[in-house]
């Protein structure tokens, strides 16, 4: 094994962690100008979103894998160079299907990157050095989750949006550029592959994500939807089957049975709805509702991201004082009281009344970027953890690809549902194509369309309240989520003991003692 230069790892780590992080939260402020510049449907622009997390999720698992045979560090200069290839190619598309599908398609280059950066500043280091290698890491990762927005909103107000694009791929370039200093390792052939067990997953979820972006538009009985659905269940209980019954399986199911894993791999799913999702819906409801401009969206979402910057390092302090579980009913509390709070912003509210709000949603899942991951490892035996560490972000990922899809589908459908119809009908193509535009945050263009007076403000208002309705209605189901989901957390570790870390130990943010199941 060659350790490479541990600086120039350290630096790379630090580059790529918050840039497959940018890739999601920098182009969802850019979907308004993407979709009123290549003349797309509300669906085909929530996949420039959906396709990339689609693919990125549902690859990690298998990427890490074929990492440990092929080498991690030929498999992270693949996954960059393949990443920016296809972001050089989303960049430029001229078309709403190559944009999707080059997204899409960049989403593996992003899981082979992801899954392979890990491991390689883990063989960079060791001991202290290790963990406070991981930790700026860390911090790195927040700071891409916190100024996503706004470097999304800064490059589409001064370039367009296909700059956010091209400044992607052409940082994934450079930071190719240091795969030579990076540690290399002989491949590991291990165990046969799980194959059969990864396709069925990552088809399955993609199935589940289809039917969630296409069922609002085709209707869910709608043959494509239907197929979709069915093949979703389809795949997964075969994908289950499989899991079973192989020897070296991709999951081991029978780490769902411990409650502390069970627990922790349900916050990020709960949360991925409160915030994740948040940071993608919002910006075209800022901008329908508010007139709000690209940059505008990018600072006020620093309220809903920043806490990302400062809250893993406030947690890692106080979590060898504080159970796991005490931490977990905080960071559910902050997200329930957030999303409810949300409820309460009126249409072309002020940025002032969004304080509080998107503060709580912030904080809350600020807590949990410095909880999770150790949680997660700590719930199995040392010779597992590798395991729970990639079940756990497979877990995580998936969660945002289908919270994406699935808050985009119950806004729309609300949405509509409340839309005064009657009132809407004078818009050219009718309710339908006026409720696509304001949910790709083209309202204020479309309303343009209209003739002055009485009759475009009355058109503005009825779409405004609908988007509104769909919106706050959403964040009460979430806000009930987390209540539920913080009764349930509670209960699955009311039987756990205070955590025995020593004081100095940060490789896990609150680990625990492991209880024997």
């Amino acid at each position: 094994m060659s350790t490479g230069n541990p600086r120039a790892t350290l630096a790379a780590a630090c580059v790529v962690g918050p840039l497959m992080t940018l890739v999601v939260t920098g182009p969802s402020v850019a979907v308004p100008d993407i979709g009123a510049d290549l003349h797309s449907s509300l669906a085909a622009a929530q996949w420039v979103v959906d396709g990339y997390m689609l693919t990125a999720s549902s690859s990690l698992a298998a990427m890490g894998s074929l990492a440990d045979r092929v080498g991690h560090r030929r498999m992270f200069t693949w996954g960059m160079a393949f990443f920016a290839f296809w972001m050089a190619v989303s960049g430029l598309a001229n078309s709403i299907l190559l944009l999707d599908l080059a997204r899409a398609i960049a989403g593996f280059g992003s899981g082979a990157a992801l899954a392979s950066i890990t491991a390689i500043l883990a063989q960079a280091f060791d001991g202290t050095a290790r963990a406070k290698a991981f930790g700026l890491f860390g911090t790195f990762l927040g700071a891409g989750l916190a100024f996503g927005p706004m470097f999304g909103g800064v490059l589409v107000n001064l370039w367009g949006w296909r700059s956010v694009f091209l400044v992607l791929a052409a940082v994934s370039a450079l930071v190719l550029l240091s795969t030579p200093l990076l540690p290399r390792t002989e491949p590991n052939r291990g165990p046969r592959f799980d194959w059969s067990g990864t396709f069925a997953f990552g088809f399955g979820v993609a199935l589940f994500v289809l039917a969630l972006v296409e069922g609002p538009g085709r209707g869910w009985t709608d043959p494509i939807v239907l197929a979709s659905a069915v093949g979703c269940v389809v795949l997964m209980v075969a994908f289950v089957a499989v899991e079973r019954r192989t020897e070296h399986p991709m999951f081991d199911l029978g780490l769902f049975a411990r409650p502390q894993f069970l627990a922790v791999c349900l916050v990020p799913l709960v949360l991925a709805f409160s915030f994740v999702a948040l940071v993608i819906v919002l910006p075209p409801y800022l901008t329908s509702t508010s007139g709000m401009s690209a940059f505008r969206i990018g600072l006020v979402l620093l309220l809903l991201t920043g806490p990302s910057l400062v809250m893993p390092a406030l947690t890692g302090m106080v979590a060898q004082k504080v159970s796991q579980r005490a931490l977990f009913l905080v960071l559910l509390s902050f997200s329930a009281v957030g999303a409810a709070w949300l409820t309460l912003v009126d249409p072309g509210a002020s940025t002032a009344a969004l304080v509080g709000p998107l503060l709580f949603l912030g904080i809350g899942y600020g807590i949990s970027l410095g909880i999770l991951d150790g949680a997660a490892v700590s719930a199995v035996e040392p010779e597992r953890m590798g395991m729970a560490a990639g079940m756990f972000n497979t877990v995580r990922l998936a969660s945002d690809a289908v919270s994406m899809a699935g808050l985009g589908t119950l806004v729309t459908a609300i949405t509509k549902s409340a839309l005064d119809k009657g009132a809407v009908s004078v818009y050219p193509g009718g309710a339908d194509a006026l409720t696509s535009r304001a949910l790709q945050g083209g309202l204020p263009e479309a309303a343009r369309t209209l003739p002055a007076g009485t009759v475009r403000d009355r058109v503005v208002h009825a779409m405004a309240d609908a988007y509104a309705t769909g919106l706050h209605t959403t964040m009460w189901i979430v806000a009930a989520a987390c209540v539920v989901s913080a009764v349930v957390v509670g209960s699955l570790l009311s039987g756990r003991k205070p955590s025995a870390e020593a004081p100095g130990d940060t490789a896990a943010a609150s680990p625990e003692p492991v209880s024997a199941h």
